[in-house]
């Protein structure tokens, strides 16, 4: 007898992109890892969406006992796709070409990390990476969302804003409006630059953007845990900022004690953050319970996925 076509769930981040492939039973077939998305709207972006889901599906069919006909349905939660605009549905017509099937689902990837970590109950995902978001659902299925408006206007609380505010730090401190730490050396140096100038022109290429501000982040991060005013300062508005994420988020699903779990590379990484964040969390929503996630977005990609196959 042929087998079941398998679904696929997709984890599109902007470093890399994890496709898991799965039997109709939840069994996990393979999984593999492909190249990295930007915004659609960004120059280049539907051509990486594209590549992305092509390299990692394919990399994923190249394990051993991978299988390789087609797929039965597919979910991709990607961040900056949001619910109802015209970018979620060019992410589908895209998705759809690059895949070649239906049903397809292409959604924001704070709902696959939702869906997986409480596998459809009520609670709150806090995703701190490059950028940052946080949803939450209550026992009535209603969604609430936080942050996670591009990284131009809503960053805080992300490795891109604390790559960012450390570096205008070092600039007022080249320019002598704060004291001189280890800390500007330290971020010039891993962008090879000596003077202000050469500082501004490097971080206005349009190869920069939020990635190039988060690499930076743990340095800002190591200088905070060694007790650099400037830099616990950093960590401590951006710990903050998490806070209020997750406390509007329970506030507007009326959770006096949720349950929360944290993810992305900040919040795994860098420490002072997630200490900040911590504390300020425990003055601001005392009841709130932290738990290990019971499953990633890939393995929340999935159970959308079996349920477009249920509609």
């Amino acid at each position: 007898m042929p087998e079941a076509p398998p679904l696929a769930g997709f984890d599109a981040g902007q470093t890399h992109c994890r496709c898991r492939l799965a039997d109709l039973e939840g069994r996990v077939l393979a999984e593999g890892v492909g190249s990295g998305v930007c915004h659609l709207a960004a120059p280049g972006g539907p051509e990486r969406f594209q590549a992305a889901l092509r390299s990692s599906l394919a990399a994923a069919r190249a394990q051993p006992g991978a299988p390789s006909g087609p797929l039965a349905a597919a979910v991709v939660g990607a961040s900056g796709i949001e619910a109802d605009s015209p970018v979620q549905d060019l992410g589908h017509r895209l998705a759809v070409e690059a895949l070649g099937l239906e049903p397809v689902l292409v959604t924001g990837d704070e709902r696959t990390a939702l869906a997986g970590a409480f596998a459809g109950g009520p609670g709150i995902v806090l995703i701190s990476g490059t950028g940052c978001i946080c949803v939450g659902r209550d026992a009535d299925g209603r969604l609430h969302r936080c942050g996670g408006w591009g990284w131009l206007l809503d960053g805080a609380g992300s490795a891109m804003d604390i790559g960012r505010d450390g570096l205008a730090l070092s600039l007022r401190m080249a320019d002598g409006r704060c004291a001189e730490s280890p800390l500007r050396q330290a971020l010039w140096d891993a962008l090879s630059v000596n003077r202000p100038q050469e500082l501004k022109a490097r971080v206005v290429d349009p190869g920069f953007g939020a990635a190039g501000f988060a690499a930076l982040a743990p340095l800002v991060s190591a200088s905070a845990a060694a007790g650099d005013p400037g830099a616990v300062a950093v960590l401590r508005r951006n710990g903050e900022a998490l806070a209020d994420l997750v406390t509007a988020v329970a506030a507007a699903l009326r959770l006096d004690q949720p349950s929360l779990c944290c993810v992305g590379g900040a919040m795994d990484h860098l420490v002072p953050l997630r200490h900040s964040f911590e504390r300020a969390l425990a003055d601001r929503l005392p009841g709130v319970v932290a738990r290990p996630p019971l499953g990633d977005a890939c393995s929340g990609a999935l159970a959308l996925a079996a349920g477009l196959l249920s509609r």
